[in-house]
């Protein structure tokens, strides 16, 4: 294509590189947190996790799988609890049984009580379910009926079928009264 001057225009090009190099994705159990060996699709009839019996394989992002110590959930499109670990279990002070099919709301809810970014826990976890990819989110949480905690919680997309992994990091002891 010409300019009027006669000079003609680079022309565009793609560039390859790092940036479009999609993230690794690797399966784990939704109740325990073991991966799957070799990190391999399981058959879709044997997707229960054959180390705790309980979970069923979910894949994500390799740098958002939880491990064994880490308390997390797994929140469906309607931002209802669908799993969570046995931490979770002990960090929130519910039963598996109890919390799934739940609203978040009802076990979590955003601890920046002055930040301006109204939504941000449900907007980041309707994000990962929605938009899926490889990104990874983060905001801060705390137990529904506990004040003056706060947790960073990462926010990953999982599945199948399309859910949002929501891991509490940073958590090495079960929350606890203080008296003094």
């Amino acid at each position: 294509m010409s300019t009027p001057t006669g000079a003609r225009r680079p022309q565009l090009r793609v560039v390859s590189g790092a940036l479009d190099a999609p993230a690794e994705w690797s399966w784990f159990c939704g109740h325990c947190a073991a991966r799957s060996p070799g990190d391999q699709a399981p058959a879709p009839i044997a997707r229960v996790c054959k180390t705790c019996g309980l979970g069923l394989l979910l894949e994500a992002p390799a740098d958002a799988i939880p491990n064994s110590s880490d308390a997390f959930l797994v929140i469906d499109s309607a931002l209802l609890v669908q799993a969570m670990s046995r931490r979770a279990e002990s960090l929130l002070a519910v039963t598996e049984e109890l919390a799934v099919h739940r609203p978040l709301t009802e076990l979590v809810v955003p601890a920046d009580a002055e930040a301006g970014n109204r939504g941000g826990l449900a907007g980041a976890v309707a994000n990962a379910i929605a938009r899926g990819g490889d990104a990874v989110a983060s905001a801060f949480v705390r137990p529904w009926n506990t004040f003056g905690v706060r947790m960073r919680a990462r926010i990953a997309p999982c599945g199948p079928p399309r859910a949002a992994l929501l891991v509490l990091d940073g958590q090495g002891n079960t929350l606890r009264a203080v008296n003094s």
